[in-house]
């Protein structure tokens, strides 16, 4: 099964109606697929967040596996530093997380984004 997570814009009553429906589910003996799910305030939060630069970054590591900042920022060619921020945001967020030897990795099979045009 593919580990995967799913990326959009959501208030806090949409989260927990959401939440509340598949808890029910649950209750109901419904089997629930389980899927991380990542909810920005906005739209302008999750372009703010998740810039262009920051999916090339998710994209290069999804290839290449764990690497460490330096080797990223080669491969990206970057600065070293703009990297390390942005490693650090994609981090405090959860789109990527350490390995045991301090690597950075993309735990994730699958990336979905999706935006809805009108309510």
């Amino acid at each position: 099964m593919k580990k995967q997570i799913k990326i959009g814009v959501g208030d806090a009553a949409t989260t927990a109606k959401e939440f509340i429906d598949i808890w029910r589910r649950a209750e109901c003996g419904e089997k629930v697929e389980e899927v991380q799910r990542l909810y920005f305030e906005n739209l302008e939060m999750l372009l703010k967040t998740l810039t262009e630069a920051r999916w090339v970054l998710l994209k290069i590591l999804r290839e290449n596996g764990p690497m460490s900042i330096r080797a990223l920022s080669n491969e990206l060619g970057r600065d070293y530093k703009n990297v390390h921020t942005d490693v650090g945001k994609l981090e405090y967020i959860g789109l990527v997380d350490r390995t045991e030897d301090g690597k950075i990795r993309v735990p994730w099979d699958v990336v979905e984004a999706r935006l809805m045009l009108a309510a």
